[in-house]
């Protein structure tokens, strides 16, 4: 049997899609493996379904690289968003997604034909408890807390948006040793269902460089709710202004944050790259 599938992208952070409104998808988390392989499928950061809602316009579950269930991407939901509007699941330019992080409101920037070029998402309440992240730390806030990792040295930044984030703020993120780093972070003691990890540089104020390792995942070229957690994690540090628009470049490309005293808004690009059919 085959399924249609998209490809979308928010600045390189790449999924598969699949159109579940009508026609469920099975033995997701088996087809999350062995379909974001690179080499030998379709390659992407992992599998995200767009399904019907009781209780919002639709809703999103999305699974890693790896197989597992996450809770919410940033930049999928941007694409999932999207998605549900150029089929013409939701009208007008603004719609609502369940996701397993609650229901998320997006607001939609649309081209010359109609179609979405980019959204804005309220990402809700930045979680900052460290027995909310979920850490073994003890806190209402992690913030420039000392650590050792694989024998170096990191002051670290708790924040949640839903999924877990530890932010450290370093000189220079590209000349972090990420793939032997990222995982050290990841399947640390410290996070019991392991953490999303940012390495940060302060290019100015309200101006963030950072590269990211997603649980799951591995290095991927953008992650929406760690930008987000990053531009929390920049105004709990001083690097940053609360309600004001903080830049955050990432490999794929740039997002806009803004950290308010009730929320935290996200902002940028939703791309389909292609679409294709696959064998189930």
């Amino acid at each position: 049997m085959t399924r249609k599938f998209y490809k979308l992208h928010g600045i390189g952070n790449d999924y598969i899609y699949f159109d579940c409104m009508k026609e469920p998808l099975a033995n997701v988390e088996e087809l999350a493996v062995r379909l974001s392989d690179r080499h030998f499928s379709i390659g992407g950061d992992g599998i995200i379904l767009l399904c019907p809602s009781q209780i919002a316009d639709c809703r999103m579950r999305m699974f890693n690289a790896d197989g597992s269930e996450g809770k919410m991407c940033g930049n999928g939901i941007r694409c999932v968003g999207k998605l549900a509007h150029d089929l013409g699941y939701v009208r007008g330019e603004r719609c609502t997604i369940e996701t397993l992080s609650g229901v998320k409101t997006l607001d939609f920037k649309l081209d010359k034909d109609g179609k979405v070029a980019s959204a804005k998402v309220d990402m809700g309440a930045a979680i900052l408890r460290a027995d909310e992240i979920p850490s073994t730390l003890s806190g209402e806030k992690i913030a420039k807390y000392p650590v050792t990792v694989g024998g170096e040295k990191y002051d670290i930044t708790l924040v949640s948006m839903g999924n877990p984030h530890c932010v450290t703020f370093v000189a220079d993120p590209y000349k972090v040793e990420l793939e032997k780093v990222g995982p050290l972070f990841e399947n640390n003691a410290l996070f019991p269902e392991r953490i999303n990890t940012e390495f940060v540089r302060v290019d100015g104020r309200n101006e963030l460089t950072m590269r990211v390792w997603e649980r799951g995942s591995g290095e991927t070229w953008a992650c929406g709710t760690g930008a987000c957690a990053v531009a929390v994690a920049a105004v709990l540090n001083g690097y940053a202004d609360m309600n004001a628009p903080v830049t955050v470049h990432l490999r794929g490309g740039d997002l806009t944050i803004t950290y308010t005293d009730t929320t935290v808004y996200m902002e940028g690009s939703a791309t389909l790259a292609f679409t294709g059919e696959v064998e189930i």
